[in-house]
Formats: C-alpha cells, structure tokens, sequence
C-alpha cells in the first residue's frame, strides 16, 4: 500500500482529531492511528473506545487498499518538524514495515495489524436523524459545556442535553449550581427526542466545528450518536439515563429586573473577588435604584474591597449573594453587550440573559445564590 500526501493537509487532520486518544489507555492499539485507504483517499481514525473520531484527506496520488495502525505520538511528532511538502509513504502489509518519504530524508516505523483496532459502534436501536447549521450547533456547545458536572455518581449531570421538538432544539446543562439553558427556533423535529452528550465528546466535536455555514448530520438512537461533517465523522457513546426536568426550575415570576454593563461588571468582579474568601469566593450585591454596590470580605485575613456601579434597576432594595467565579463564568458565555438579571428575593435564584436576543434564539443562564451572614 503505498500513497503521496501533503504534509500540511496531514499534519493538521491528525493533530485535530488526536485529542479523543487517551494516553493512557490499557488497550495500547488505542494511543495508535488508524490508517486505511479507500476510493483514493486516506481515511484517519482515531479513538478511546467511547468515541471515535475519523477523517478524510484528499491523496495527491495512491496505489493498492489496506489498513494499518501507527503509533499517534510518534507520527506527529515527527511530522510537525517538516514543512509543506509532498509526504511519500511506503507500507508492507505483511511486516507492518512503514517507510515515510520527505524531500531530505524518510522515517522507518512498524506499525501493528489494523484487525485489532475496534470497529465503530452500529446503532442497535431505531435512530432519529436531524440536520443543524455549524454556527448553531458550536454556539450551543460553547454557550452550555461550561456548565455541565464532574460528578460520576450522578452521569448525567456531566454533559449536554439535547431536547428536540417542533418548536426547535434546547442546549441544557447543569452542575445543581448553575443552569444554562440555550434555545434555537430554526431547527425542529419531526417527532419529540433527546439525548445526553458526554462533556469529552462535545468538547471534542466543538473544536472541529469551523465557521462556515456547513450544515451537520445528526444521528442518534438511546445509545450512540453519530456527528457528520464534511471532512469528520464523529461516533460516540451516550450516557444513559433521564436528565431532570431542568424547566421545573427555572423561576417564571421574579419580579425585579437589573439591566447593566455586561464586562462592566465583569471586570468589577474581577478586581473585587480577589478579596473574596478562598473557600466560599463570596460577593455580596446591595441593589439599590440605578446602582449596584459589590463587595467582598474575609474575616480570616482582615481584607476586604468594594465597588459601585450604575445599573437600570426596577424593584425593591436587596442584598443577593453568588459565588465569584460561577457568576464571571456565567457572564462570560453570555453575549452582548448588556444583560439583565431577573430577582425575586437572597434565597432564590437569579436568572441572566442577555438583553437583545434576536426572534429565533432565546439563551438564559440561572445561578443559585449564596447565603448571607447579615
């Protein structure tokens, strides 16, 4: 089996889709590359065993079929040191013997038998397809992994659901502190469906995903999807088992609105909760009319700090408290250049949007809030 490829088109293929190989993974032919040829073009497969990650590069010339797995870290190591040029590899399918090609030299490795490398998983039951625009779907991953869990015992805490219908499709995540919920209006279902997307594929998938209006190709059953692109396939597994009802609780009556500056306050809590206590990074809000004053302190090391902001606020006076960090991740994934925070009373949740939304999107984040000691 032999073949001629740019070294640049490779190189870059490989590198995007190494990030679902695991070190350190008890089965070694998985830290490989699986390489194969078909209808002359080089098809790359990389995997952990949940997820499988394959892409096609376009040959400038091949000659013969066959499959081959090469060690992942070695190939790419070697390949970022060579600039574009043509890569000519040479492959005996007998030894696994693999000559690589460049202008002043060539590498020498073996490789192992590619009828070890596990096979990607078939769809055991009956399977929805759904096709979503690239921009819609890498802004609903990007708007919601930040909020999903890293909690074995509850798995489904730990990554992204996909609630589909006739009215659109919702992107949910959740760690029981903060909730994010991001809806689309352009893309429905035929029929009522979900699914959970593990936080490793997601994140995986949403660093391939480029910019343009590429439409992508979803299919799922209850236990395996499967993410196509033009130049990526993606399979992986899902995590079983009922995501809670996440509209439950969402507030739907808090009275009191706050409008502001959205890096405004996010520099603010920057500066601010650098004096936040170290365990529970606690900013406390005193909302008043056309004002909001932030303020830290911990007792332990006698630091504090304080600042105020102008704000649009309607409602009664208020002292809120939140964790820092929660909230700055919060503001951060929201975009625009003003939000508004929805409050009912210290004990209940905030709800944060953006301000202008366009008719077809409709994004809200929810954070529980912290109690205060006075």
């Amino acid at each position: 089996m032999n073949f001629k490829v740019s070294s640049s088109a490779l190189t870059s293929r490989l590198q995007a889709i190494s990030r679902v190989i695991n070190p350190k993974s008890i089965y070694p032919i998985l830290e490989d590359f699986l390489f194969r040829i078909e209808s002359g073009k080089l098809i790359a497969t990389a995997a952990d065993g949940d997820t499988t990650l394959e892409t096609e590069i376009e040959l400038i010339e091949s000659e013969g079929k066959g499959r081959i797995a090469l060690n992942a870290k070695t190939i790419l190591d070697a390949l970022k040191e060579i600039p574009e040029q043509p890569l000519e590899f040479s492959i005996n399918e007998s030894s696994y013997e693999t000559v690589i090609k460049y202008q002043n030299g060539e590498y020498r490795m073996v490789g192992q038998n590619a009828d070890e490398y596990p096979g990607t998983a078939n769809f055991p039951g009956e399977k929805v397809s759904i096709e979503i625009e690239a921009p819609i779907l890498a802004d609903g991953l990007t708007r919601t992994i930040f909020a999903t869990a890293d909690d074995d015992l509850r798995p489904v805490m730990s990554g992204i659901y996909f609630d589909i219908d006739e009215e659109g499709i919702t992107f949910v995540a959740s760690d029981g502190h903060k909730l994010v919920c991001c809806k689309n209006a352009t893309l429905s279902g035929k029929v009522k469906s979900s699914f959970i997307l593990p936080k490793k594929p997601a994140s995986l998938f949403r660093s391939i995903i480029g910019k343009e209006a590429e439409t992508i190709k979803i299919e799922f059953d209850s236990r395996i999807a499967r993410f196509v692109l033009e130049d990526f396939h993606m399979v992986c597994r899902l995590t079983e088992g009922r995501y809670p009802n996440y509209l439950s609780v969402i507030p739907r009556n808090n009275p009191y609105h706050l409008t502001i500056d959205r890096q405004t306050l996010v520099n603010a809590l920057r500066r601010v909760s650098v004096f936040a206590p170290e365990g529970s990074g606690l900013v406390k809000f005193r909302i008043e009319e056309n004002n909001v004053h932030i303020s830290t302190q911990d007792i332990d090391f006698s630091t504090s700090a304080n600042e105020t902001l102008t704000c649009q606020y309607e409602g009664v006076a208020m002292s809120i408290g939140f964790k820092a960090n929660f909230l700055i991740e919060i503001l951060n994934n929201i975009p625009g250049q003003e939000i508004t925070i929805w409050l009912a009373d210290p004990s209940r949740a905030g709800v944060f949007i953006p301000t202008e939304q366009s008719d077809n999107e409709n994004l809200l984040m929810l954070l529980m809030p912290m109690v205060l000691n006075d």
